[in-house]
């Protein structure tokens, strides 16, 4: 997930997890001019299913190495073979990023990558089995309608605001792990700045390949 709208020296905390989701959508592929309030109750939806979610244990290979930060990545699930990319280098600079805003209330030590395998724990489940037909239907969106048949569709960004809402609830955080997004997003582009021009994505803490 990229939050391109980020501004490094923002009190990022003042916008509650669901302003986040809503921008996440907002930012996604196919939304871009979409009805802000029809954003805000997916969002909505979306993150209530994620945290009513019973924990899932993550059932593909786990697998820890530096390169995140080249990639802007935090973790990513990979379906062929199911594999689950966990990002030490990011993972590190997030954890100092949350001293240095003061949210270690929010994500105590150790919990950035708890959140980061709990994220991607969701996908693996998401991608499995039945659990993302029951996403759809609590979003609410037709894909099509024929008299009395609706056929469940589609939000793309969706199942990111699901995994967030579940990584925060099963991880006992504070705040969703998006804010923590939002944070590496504005300190890449704080980094960028000043790196002779270069231009660095922003991290993401979740990127599905199938």
């Amino acid at each position: 997930m990229t939050v391109k709208d980020a501004p490094a020296r923002a009190d990022l905390a003042a916008t509650d997890d669901i302003g986040w989701a809503v921008r996440l959508l907002a930012a996604t592929p196919t939304h871009e001019h979409r009805d802000p309030e029809l954003l805000r109750r997916w969002a909505r939806a979306a993150d209530a299913f994620g945290s009513a979610l019973a924990p899932v244990a993550c059932r593909a290979r786990i697998v820890e190495r530096d390169g995140g930060l080249e990639l802007g990545l935090l973790a990513r699930y990979t379906s062929r073979p199911p594999t689950v990319e966990l990002y030490t280098d990011t993972i590190d600079l997030a954890e100092r990023v949350v001293d240095a805003r003061g949210w270690r209330d929010w994500y105590p030590p150790g919990s950035v990558r708890a959140a980061a395998l709990a994220h991607e724990a969701v996908h693996v489940h998401l991608h499995h089995g039945p659990a993302k037909a029951a996403l759809k239907r609590a979003l609410g969106h037709s894909a099509l309608r024929l008299g009395r048949l609706r056929v469940p569709g589609h939000v793309a960004g969706a199942e990111e605001v699901a995994a967030h809402a579940y990584a925060r609830t099963v991880c006992g955080l504070g705040r969703s792990p998006l804010l923590l997004t939002a944070a590496l997003a504005a300190e890449a582009e704080a980094q960028s700045g000043s790196a002779n021009g270069s231009n660095p994505p922003p991290a993401r803490d979740a990127r599905r390949e199938n």
